[in-house]
């Protein structure tokens, strides 16, 4: 009996070979991937299409004029700028109770109480006291080389970006950045002293 060798053979035998070689898992593992593969390429095809061919079916018809129409306001001319208010100003407005609330933010490092300090110096009387008046607290360094009182314009000024007016500061406070915010604080804190 002759034997034909044909393509199809010639290829099952290549395959066979290939397989005795590597192991039939290793072909199943090609094929499957493969499949898989072409499966995940047919489906992204599939859906491109679809989304296309969507798109022109069901795009909506152009309006000749809106369905509805959005009323712009015209922007108003603005008034004049408020004049800042000078300190002097601000502090004829202040409130010592609401700069009680104020003070609310400051509690976390300062006390009031005569005599009383935490991880800042008592505040008690501070309003026109020297600077590092309070004799049982240790001032940072760059505190400590600041000379003079504790002025309500001073404080103003200090309590509105500690770090800026006293560089090197162990105060970490922010600031306040409303003016009349510190001018409250500033009349409450000058209701407390002697």
């Amino acid at each position: 009996m002759v034997k034909l060798n044909t393509s199809c053979q010639a290829e099952g035998e290549a395959h066979r070979k290939f397989a005795g070689k590597h192991g039939i898992e290793f072909m199943l593992r090609k094929v499957s991937f493969t499949k898989l593969l072409g499966a995940g390429s047919g489906a992204l095809l599939l859906f491109v299409l679809v989304n296309r061919a969507g798109g022109f079916y069901f795009t909506p018809p152009e309006l000749e004029k809106p369905a509805y129409v959005v009323i712009e306001e015209e922007p108003e001319t603005p008034a004049e700028p408020e004049q800042e208010l000078t300190f002097e100003e601000r502090m004829a407005q202040a409130d010592a109770a609401a700069g009680e609330r104020v003070f609310n933010q400051c509690k976390s490092c300062h006390r009031v109480e005569e005599g009383v300090n935490a991880v800042g110096p008592s505040l008690y009387g501070v309003v026109g006291r020297p600077v590092h008046a309070v004799a049982d607290f240790s001032y940072s360094d760059a505190m400590a080389g600041l000379e003079g009182e504790w002025t309500a314009e001073r404080i103003y000024e200090f309590i509105a970006a500690p770090r800026d007016v006293v560089p090197g500061t162990a105060m970490t406070f922010a600031g306040l950045k409303d003016p009349q915010d510190r001018a409250n604080v500033i009349a409450y804190l000058d209701s407390l002293g002697d």
